[in-house]
């Protein structure tokens, strides 16, 4: 019979006939843990691979190396390089083109370190794009234009080059403009050319006009797309945007002085003209000599205009996935 005054185990499970029966288990438990600890005070691995036993006496399993294995000491995740930022100037005889989207190159490195950027024009200066994408032995390449509109060279003459490139897997990125940050370095260029830094008054908004001037091209297209910067930039000065060009066509027909000639009729004795060019040339030249008041620089190596290549960039690799033959080549028009 079991006494009434019955003791049990820890779990309540098992009873025990005497105090001599519980002595012997407690001295039993105790040994079993003291055991785990080493003689410097810390703690052993238990010798079937368990962890220390649970407060019920039972040992708590090891886990499951299958479902969690440990990392392998020398392996991490894949990195992928990244794909090599070609710039694709149009190229010009003027040597000033040249030194400019060079330093534009450079500060594009300085802003994203680490990242292959490489020259290649389209014409007129080396090295040329044909020649930048043979040198570059496989891999991958995103060609940016540093070209402000859809055209010919966009469309036809870079997905050319990169399709005579088979060795290179290849995307065609967007043109530069139209696009806001395009408009805030047009400001900022005129502000260095003389345009008040602050906010215009109501009268000076009345005397004030700017002419984006720009290359000109036969495409249709083109002309919207500088139609839209120029709507772009006048939304940020407050002031009327006149979009003329250099070399006019039958889809860009206003020249720079037809449109100086135009505002200066409506009362606006302060009209400057913006430089829609990415380096200076003679179309740029030729632009500000015509300018009654103030001329602002091309774009050039402008800060903004770095992060605008690279927002390009940014869009064409994305998503970052398999580049096959079908898939690499595509052209933003």
């Amino acid at each position: 019979m079991t006494p009434s005054n019955a003791l049990h185990d820890e779990s309540g499970s098992t009873h025990l006939d005497s105090t001599a029966q519980l002595m012997d288990r407690i001295t039993s438990r105790l040994g079993s843990r003291l055991s785990l600890i080493s003689p410097d005070g810390s703690r052993r691995p238990a010798p079937d691979g368990s962890r220390r036993p649970a407060p019920d006496g039972s040992r708590r399993p090891a886990p499951d190396s299958s479902r969690h294995p440990a990392p392998h000491p020398r392996q991490g995740p894949r990195l992928h390089p990244r794909p090599t930022l070609v710039l694709v100037p149009h190229g010009s005889r003027d040597p000033r083109a040249l030194a400019t989207v060079t330093a534009l190159a450079e500060r594009i490195r300085e802003q994203r370190p680490g990242l292959d950027v490489r020259l290649g024009h389209i014409e007129l200066n080396e090295p040329l794009l044909t020649e930048t994408l043979a040198a570059q032995q496989g891999g991958r390449a995103v060609l940016v234009p540093l070209l402000l509109s859809r055209g010919q060279h966009v469309k036809r003459d870079i997905p050319a080059a990169a399709a005579d490139a088979p060795h290179l897997a290849t995307r065609v990125a967007a043109p530069l403009g139209p696009h806001p940050m395009l408009a805030a370095a047009l400001h900022s260029r005129l502000v260095e050319a003389g345009w008040p830094a602050r906010p215009l008054s109501a009268s000076e908004r009345r005397r004030h006009a700017v002419v984006l001037a720009a290359a000109g091209s036969r495409d249709p297209q083109s002309a919207a797309d500088t139609g839209r910067a120029a709507k772009l930039l006048a939304d940020r000065l407050g002031v009327p945007v006149v979009a003329a060009y250099a070399a006019p066509t039958d889809a860009c027909a206003r020249t720079v002085p037809e449109a100086l000639a135009a505002l200066a009729a409506e009362g606006r004795t302060r009209t400057a003209v913006a430089a829609y060019f990415t380096a200076p040339g003679r179309f740029a030249t030729q632009s500000a000599s015509a300018a009654p008041w103030i001329a602002a620089p091309p774009l050039g190596a402008h800060p903004t205009l770095a992060r605008l290549v690279l927002h390009r960039y940014d869009e064409a690799r994305a998503p970052d996935g398999a580049w096959t033959d079908e898939q690499h080549r595509l052209t933003a028009v």
